[in-house]
């Protein structure tokens, strides 16, 4: 991983700080753009920990902000969990996001193969199977393309 050789200008919490001020991030993620910026695993601690005590830097609002993010760009709660996965936020948080959020998988699922196919029926098994590896790809399960495929 990139590291930069001359210290940074900033502390490492004012850094958090300004980072979370554009937007939310989750802990790991926090951690690993001050460690490109050239902090110490003890400074990025000590900053992470003063950014949670003080409420900036939370990631169950993340999960959720992120869940909000992928509901609206037409995302199932499959693709969801794998991306907050790959971020390092915990299975539990990550449950917990998806469950308070109340969205329908099912009619999400609808609405985005309507959008997408635009209210078509597939014609053949080819034309059905590529639209079940779209709705597959957005996190979408099986029962879920079903009813959307069905409804269309």
């Amino acid at each position: 991983m990139y590291q930069r050789s001359n210290p940074p200008a900033f502390s490492a919490k004012d850094s958090a700080i300004h980072l979370l001020s554009r937007r939310d991030h989750g802990e790991f993620e926090l951690a690993q753009k001050l460690k490109l910026k050239g902090y110490s695993e003890d400074e990025i601690a000590q900053s992470i920990a003063f950014c949670i005590e003080h409420r900036y830097l939370d990631d169950l609002r993340y999960a959720k902000s992120q869940v909000r993010q992928h509901v609206y760009k037409g995302h199932g709660a499959r693709r969801i969990y794998q991306e907050l996965k790959q971020k390092r936020v915990a299975e539990h948080t990550i449950e917990i996001a998806l469950e308070e959020e109340g969205t329908d998988w099912f009619e999400l699922a609808k609405s985005t193969a309507e959008k997408k196919f635009k209210g078509k029926k597939a014609q053949d098994q080819k034309e059905y199977a590529k639209q079940v590896r779209f709705l597959q790809y957005r996190g979408f399960d099986f029962e879920q393309i079903q009813y959307a495929l069905e409804e269309l």
